[in-house]
């Protein structure tokens, strides 16, 4: 597939050097750059969450049939305003 692309001047004549001084072509430098740094973006480990889990028994006795409105106030008040 042929494609265009913009370097800035600066770049585009360090990699020429780079290029003749290593006996290859444009396109090979492009796309051996290329390779190297998918290569090295796949060889990262994906982010993981750690459990942030704690152990108990869920919700105290005094909450546990509680609804959402109920909790809601207690943590923020009632009336209008967050979660409401």
């Amino acid at each position: 597939m042929k494609t265009t692309i913009e370097l800035p001047d600066p770049l585009f004549a360090q990699a020429r050097r780079y290029a003749d001084a290593h006996n290859m072509s444009m396109k090979a430098l492009i796309e051996q750059g290329l390779r190297t740094v998918m290569a090295e973006k796949k060889a990262t480990k994906p982010f993981k969450l750690r459990d942030g889990s704690v152990s108990g028994q869920g919700l105290s006795p005094a909450w546990r049939d509680a609804g959402w409105e109920q909790m809601r106030d207690a943590l923020y008040g009632p009336g209008e305003g967050r979660g409401a």
